[in-house]
């Protein structure tokens, strides 16, 4: 699409003390990555006591050796942020159970991923699109003549805070996109590092409304199945195993994770869709043209992906001495994979600040992990950005930021990037 290898990444020289705690650094961590990966590419992030992984290559190792860099340990060491047992008191008392998320290793993992693929077929998938788009266009459409929105608060996270309520089954209309942000921000706290105890309170709260509505749903399944995500999950079944479906347990971790992966992380990655449109001139109308071409919008929405991940870093815990990228891990420490550091390596994509949609490698990008962890709602997350991308595109011409860039704040957490807001300002497009 553009010619050339732009730069506009400011150069920064580690002294040792950087944190991705900084407030400066959380909300344009760029120059940070960029200067990891040049001069300390698994760095030792003194604030969060964690080895920042910033390479392509060593990002991929950690991800396909899931015996010596351990999810399990990774995820849970550390969760609710230092107040675990806390945390875990008042979920037992007041939210139904202390329930932890199903981040583990195989051979445990092994069966999970088996049981909870059936709830994402490709059909189940396909099917969904039209509907999709229907949601879209009704959020779109009311903000068109208005001509100014924010793109996460209006259009994001309404869209896939009500894709995923309806396909759990969820009263989307009773909860509203509000209270799904509320449960999402609760969540992700536990796993981003960054809460303090005050903030745990408040999120454990939060999270034990979360899980009673859960624990509900899941009780009116068991006694009349649905056509929805949460009765496949229930009644999936692995043959000839010896533990062949989900436990009440597994199920409201499960349950639990899919709301919220399937939320947060496809409407952030919606809102940096609108980002990149907003900050590149002519991007907008040069897709107008070719909107109805599938591989140009499936490589935009790659190149989107890459260049914007909504999940910056996801942990991992070294089980044994190792050494990754120069650097000596000792047993025991925990690192985090930085996939968006990882997306702009220049030993595996060339000018990686340039959308390019002929990039040879376009799909090669670890937006969504790699290896036996890989997102198993990627197929579905990739069909909401395009066709989000699609209905955005035919509604709004001249899409631009209503502040300055520098102005955008993020989520404090280090798992994901997501905005805390995005005005923008646009125009009802004319149809050529």
């Amino acid at each position: 699409m553009a010619a050339g290898c732009p730069h506009d990444i400011a150069g920064m020289t580690l002294q040792g003390n950087e944190t991705r705690l900084d407030p400066l650094i959380r909300n344009n961590p760029f120059a940070f990555y960029e200067a990891m990966r040049a001069q300390r590419p698994v760095y030792y992030d003194p604030g969060l006591d964690v080895y920042l992984v910033s390479r392509y290559d060593d990002a991929s190792t950690v991800l396909r050796d899931a015996v010596t860099y351990s999810l399990e340990h990774g995820y849970q060491d550390r969760y609710a942020n230092g107040h675990v047992e806390e945390f875990a008191a008042i979920m037992a008392r007041e939210g139904g159970g202390f329930i932890r998320d199903l981040a583990i290793d195989p051979p445990g993992h092994t069966r999970l991923r088996k049981l909870t693929e059936q709830a994402f077929t490709a059909h189940r998938v396909r099917e969904l699109e039209p509907r999709i788009a229907q949601i879209a266009a009704a959020l779109i459409e009311p903000l068109a003549e208005r001509g100014h929105a924010d793109g996460m608060k209006n259009i994001a996270a309404p869209l896939t805070a009500r894709i995923i309520c309806e396909q759990m089954g969820f009263d989307f209309d009773k909860l509203g996109a509000e209270k799904i942000a509320l449960w999402t921000t609760a969540v992700l706290a536990q796993i981003g590092r960054m809460q303090t105890r005050d903030e745990m309170l408040a999120n454990a709260t939060v999270m034990c409304e979360l899980q009673h509505y859960v624990m509900a749903r899941i009780r009116e399944r068991e006694a009349v199945p649905r056509e929805d995500l949460v009765s496949d999950l229930i009644h999936a079944r692995i043959a000839g195993d010896t533990s062949p479906a989900l436990s009440f347990e597994e199920q409201v971790s499960t349950v639990r994770g899919f709301l919220i992966a399937g939320n947060d992380t496809t409407a952030a990655a919606i809102a940096n869709l609108f980002l990149v449109l907003a900050t590149q001139e002519g991007l907008a109308d040069w897709l107008y043209a070719r909107i109805d071409d599938d591989r140009i919008m499936a490589r935009f929405v790659e190149e989107v992906l890459r260049l914007r991940p909504p999940v910056h870093g996801l942990f991992r815990t070294a089980m044994r001495d190792v050494e990754l990228g120069g650097t000596f891990i000792p047993a025991g420490a925990q690192l985090c994979i930085m996939f968006a550091s990882a997306n702009y390596d220049t030993a595996k994509f060339a000018c990686p600040e340039r959308l390019d949609l002929e990039r040879a490698n376009v799909g090669s990008n670890l937006t969504f992990g790699a290896g036996i962890h890989r997102c198993v709602g990627a197929a579905l997350a990739r069909m909401e950005i395009r066709v989000a991308a699609r209905e955005i595109i035919r509604r709004l011409d001249d899409i631009r930021l209503a502040v300055p860039v520098e102005e955008l704040s993020y989520l404090p957490t280090l798992a994901t990037h997501t905005l805390e807001r995005l005005p923008l300002l646009f125009r009802r497009r004319k149809a050529a």
